[in-house]
């Protein structure tokens, strides 16, 4: 639901200045923010205080930060208040390099901690034309390769400032996965019915010439924060969790814990073959990440 204006609404004494979704905002609150503002907090800490001061959290549980800055900003229109300077951002490149595979450089954006804003993270869908460049990088970069994906799923790409540091593929989810079926509670009928609900995070490469602190987490939580809406947009339904398997023998899955995923255990290390899944795989764990606060409940089919 949008903003809608009103009038006046002397309900509780005080007029409503502006109605957003479902929140009337009066003076008070007005002045509960303009207070904030002279404490000198930035734009980023004034929304999420807020957010805080509010309750206001999205379904899945998270702060509703955009939300905030969307009715703040609406206000400031109006005159009813003053947001301290936003910081100036470079606009991400439209299109990831179309390259042949042996064009594409060895090294490239050098970034340490000290140089890199992650205030400037961006993480968005790709484009149709940069297909072939998400996949080049994968094939160049990424140790399981590039394969191709059927069915529903959504490809990423995240930029500091104007530099690309990562990629990310989401696809349908795994079939067999009896450590989730668990934790959700599926029997055989709700699984097939619901399935289509979880996505998993099959692809994510953090450039290897970037190297930036907490990079990885963020990009995650950047992309969490829209895939639903993404997929829905994309293929007509949402999403409610999010799953990916990762190989421990490689990595520890920091960048998982930190971006608060849930690690349900240690896989059998089954491989499809032949629609039979034999133990002749590599066992990974597997993380899940609710994508609405009751995402159990509702796979089960109970909502």
């Amino acid at each position: 639901m949008g903003a809608v204006e009103a009038a006046a609404d002397n309900r509780d004494g005080e007029p409503v200045l502006l109605r957003y979704r479902n929140r009337a905002v009066r003076p008070e609150d007005v002045a509960f923010v303009n207070s904030l503002v002279a404490q000198g907090l930035t734009r980023s800490q004034l929304y999420r205080a807020a957010c805080e001061a509010w309750g206001w959290r999205q379904a899945n549980g998270n702060w509703s930060i955009l939300a905030c800055q969307d009715l703040l900003l609406r206000l400031e229109e109006r005159g009813h208040l003053r947001l301290p300077p936003g910081r100036r951002r470079a606009q991400p490149k439209r299109e990831l390099p179309l390259l042949p595979m042996d064009l594409i450089p060895l090294s490239g954006l050098e970034v340490g901690d000290a140089d890199a804003d992650l205030d400037s993270l961006s993480v968005r869908p790709i484009e149709p034309e940069e297909r072939l460049g998400w996949r080049i990088y994968m094939a160049r970069y990424h140790y399981l390769g590039v394969r191709p994906i059927v069915g529903e799923h959504l490809l990423y790409a995240a930029f500091l400032g104007s530099e690309l540091v990562a990629l990310l593929g989401w696809a349908g989810a795994a079939l067999q996965a009896p450590l989730r079926d668990n934790y959700i509670g599926w029997d055989a009928t709700s699984k097939r019915r619901q399935l289509r609900l979880v996505a998993n995070n099959i692809r994510f490469l953090v450039l290897p010439w970037v190297r930036v602190r907490h990079l990885a987490s963020k990009v995650l939580a950047a992309n969490l924060r829209r895939l639903s809406g993404d997929w829905h947009k994309a293929w007509g339904h949402p999403l409610l969790l999010a799953e990916t398997f990762v190989d421990t023998s490689r990595f520890r899955g920091t960048c998982y814990r930190a971006a608060n995923w849930q690690c349900l255990g240690q896989t059998a290390g089954r491989s499809r073959h032949a629609n039979r899944y034999p133990r002749n795989g590599v066992p990974k764990a597997l993380f899940v990440y609710p994508l609405h606060r009751r995402a159990a409940h509702a796979l089960r089919g109970s909502d």
